[in-house]
């Protein structure tokens, strides 16, 4: 088994048990190491999306407390904090289709 094949392996495993951050690290390595195939695209696409929900769905919950439960200045905080999170996966995802593109325009 080649690495990449492990990797996707590894990325389907993780897929089954919800490590949708596990999943896309591993991706990431596919995509970084070989020509992705449009199998390996989707993967990486449907691991950066569960990614994404996971963070929008923290984000949301968050902005629904309402501010006399918890300390506002906490609060905001934890709000700060998800919110780069969620930036730096979107700019991730930026980067990476940007490196499909690539691959693909060089091949073509």
């Amino acid at each position: 088994m080649t690495a990449v094949e492990k990797n996707v392996y590894l990325a389907k495993l993780a897929e089954d048990t919800e490590r949708y951050e596990d999943m896309a690290a591993l991706m990431k390595l596919v995509v970084e190491n070989s020509l992705a195939s449009d199998v390996d695209k989707n993967q990486l696409s449907v691991a950066y999306k569960n990614v994404v929900v996971a963070k929008r769905s923290a984000w949301r919950t968050l902005s629904s407390i309402k501010v006399k439960e918890v300390d506002e200045q906490e609060l905001a905080e934890y709000k700060k904090k998800i919110g780069k999170e969620l930036r730096d996966v979107c700019e991730e995802v930026i980067v990476r289709s940007d490196l499909i593109l690539l691959q693909y325009n060089s091949t073509n």
